[in-house]
């Protein structure tokens, strides 16, 4: 009897959804995650679900949200939803395959590192992982400046240094989660810039840790490594 809403932005257009089958009474989506106009996103409501009116006052939305609609941002929305639709099954695995080739060369070739998630239970275009003796922040500028667009947490929290509460709450510590990034694979993503990527990743991280004291502790047995921990405890993802 409980109504289920689900934030689907980061999956509409790129995985399958079915409202019926999955049981969502609403989801949202927005435009621009799958190359649509920004500004403009949709709600669905399954027939039957009563939710109070957003904006009073207006018959637009059928009198649920008052106000003139984006009409342009509304036809574009359409057309990216329909351009998406088509190419989702080989847009899906090509996705997956450099994602995949991503978080295998991180694991591979970067110490101190963990994948944040299972490896199979995530989207095909996001890799996040936490790298030990580094702030995030560090990461992000360095990467900036070879041209490479990351995050160290969700745009929703773009104005906040506190270390992401999803990963605290699934059990990381403070300082392993501070030194998080993500990195979302896009349709004009190829082999060749996920690779520059890495390599470029690598080279930041060397930088980054060479200055740290913490590091330099570690190296000298002074300090015990949290993700060594995490591999001791059976955690499969962690290098």
């Amino acid at each position: 009897g409980v109504a289920f809403h689900t934030d689907a932005v980061q999956a509409f257009g790129h995985e399958p959804i079915d409202v019926k089958e999955m049981g969502i009474d609403m989801l949202s989506a927005s435009s621009h995650k799958i190359y649509g106009p920004k500004g403009a996103g949709l709600l669905y409501i399954r027939k039957g679900v009563n939710v109070e009116n957003f904006i009073d006052g207006g018959q637009q939305e059928r009198g649920r949200r008052g106000s003139t609609e984006n009409v342009p941002g509304i036809v574009g929305f359409a057309r990216a939803a329909e351009l998406a639709a088509a190419d989702m099954a080989g847009e899906h695995d090509r996705q997956l395959a450099l994602r995949d080739h991503a978080i295998r060369r991180i694991l591979d070739e970067i110490p101190s590192a963990k994948l944040n998630g299972s490896w199979e239970s995530r989207l095909a275009n996001n890799v996040n992982f936490s790298f030990e003796f580094i702030e995030g922040e560090g990461m992000l500028l360095q990467l900036a400046a070879r041209g490479i667009c990351v995050s160290s947490g969700s745009a929703c929290t773009s104005g906040s240094l506190d270390p992401s509460h999803v990963l605290l709450a699934i059990g990381l510590p403070h300082e392993i989660a501070h030194g998080s990034l993500r990195m979302t694979i896009g349709r004009d993503t190829t082999l060749e810039d996920v690779d520059f990527a890495v390599d470029s990743l690598k080279t930041t991280l060397a930088n980054l840790r060479m200055m740290s004291p913490l590091y330099e502790d570690f190296q000298q047995g002074k300090v015990e490594s949290v993700i060594e921990r995490f591999k001791a405890d059976g955690f499969p993802y962690a290098n």
